[in-house]
């Protein structure tokens, strides 16, 4: 038993819930990757018994789902229905950079395993429903939600260092351009200079309005509330 070693009273622990064991493997994942995840690290981490986990978490699987709807939750936000497609568009997006930005190794996990929980289908559910809501119909909402996560998913790979071509770009040294044949590579060599400012933020938020823009142009029928039944909104 803990004690106090101010007092040498008893300390009293924590109770052990799913959320803290969840919590404890983020923290992990985080400082660590992935590949440091196991159920005996956790527990460490917690400075518990192994075999008290599976009274909250059965197995490993489910801890990643546990991590997997955590990171989601977090782009749980305030929907105003009555804005633009285009701005909700935005927010939502951003929604899931700010998030991707929090837990980088843990939006890695959501990314690349199976989770077998309803966490990775919300952002899709978040997009499908801001489309209907904005009148597209329902083979043009489903593209516009993959354009919209793929985009998000493709700015997050490129800036966890998954994609590395861009940062090569804006790395090379100035003599390795003045190496190139200006003859095959005239545009490359005469725009070296902006090809060396590396500006994720403002090269993120140029692609979104590009995207946003080319999206809030596709025919649609009228708008109506999120929350309309579709059911009803002919009536």
């Amino acid at each position: 038993m803990e004690h106090d070693v101010t007092s040498g009273t008893p300390a009293t622990r924590p109770a052990l819930t799913r959320g803290r064991i969840v919590r404890a493997a983020i923290g992990l994942i985080e400082r660590e990757g992935a590949g440091a995840l196991s159920m005996r690290r956790v527990a460490a981490e917690l400075g518990v018994a192994v075999m008290s986990l599976y009274n909250h978490v059965p197995n490993k699987a489910a801890l990643l789902e546990g991590v997997a709807e955590h990171v989601v939750a977090g782009m749980e936000l305030e929907d105003d229905p009555s804005r633009s497609f285009a701005d909700r568009a935005r927010v939502l997006v951003r929604a899931f950079r700010t998030v991707a930005h929090e837990y980088p190794r843990c939006m890695t996990i959501v990314l690349t395993h199976e989770i077998d929980s309803p966490a990775g289908l919300r952002p899709a559910e978040r997009a499908l429903a801001l489309a209907d809501a904005a009148g597209f119909d329902g083979e043009t909402s489903v593209r516009i939600m993959r354009a919209l996560l793929a985009y998000a998913l493709g700015a997050q790979l490129r800036e966890t260092g998954a994609v590395r071509m861009l940062d090569h770009l804006a790395a090379a040294p100035a003599d390795s351009y003045g190496r190139l044949d200006p003859d095959e590579f005239p545009h490359v060599i005469a725009l070296a200079p902006q090809l060396a400012r590396h500006d994720p933020e403002t090269d993120f938020e140029f692609g979104l309005d590009l995207l946003i823009r080319a999206l809030d142009a596709l025919p649609r029928a009228a708008s109506r509330p999120l929350d309309e039944d579709p059911g009803t909104a002919q009536g």
